[in-house]
């Protein structure tokens, strides 16, 4: 399994990966082709999707570590897998990575349209970080 770890949605902020992984990481950004990230209901998180040819912008963390993986296991929860995908950097290269896409179960719960990150950064980040406050609790269950 790859160590890197591509994100797209809160995630992309390092001090809220650092909170929820326990540390930090070397990262730079990068793209996933042939998927989309949609508002979830309710939620200031987005959820990704299969799409053919969409583009998704992100952020890629190198070298993520096995303690890391677990916590980000826990943090995504049900509505999230992980999968194995390609990204593409900014000088074009690309490089395997793992990403947490929304189960096809949990769809209906996906709104129509892309989720904006400069929205969440400018609305949604601080209803996310008091929402999601406990990301040390995460730290705890080992």
């Amino acid at each position: 399994m790859t160590r890197h770890c591509f994100t797209y949605g809160s995630l992309m902020w390092a001090d809220i990966m650092a909170r929820v992984c326990g540390h930090e990481f070397a990262s730079e950004p990068a793209s996933l082709a042939d998927h989309r990230r949609h508002p979830v209901r309710g939620q200031d998180y987005p959820g990704l999707q299969a799409a053919p040819g969409g583009l998704v912008p992100g952020r890629l963390y190198l070298d993520v570590t096995p303690d890391a993986w677990q916590r980000l296991d826990a943090f995504e929860g049900e509505e999230y897998e992980r999968a194995g995908v390609v990204v593409a950097r900014a000088d074009g290269t690309t490089l395997p990575a793992q990403v947490y896409r929304f189960r096809s179960a949990f769809a209906d719960r996906l709104l129509p349209g892309d989720w904006d990150a400069q929205a969440f950064e400018r609305e949604g980040r601080a209803r996310f970080m008091a929402r999601y406050g406990g990301f040390e609790l995460l730290n705890s269950r080992e």
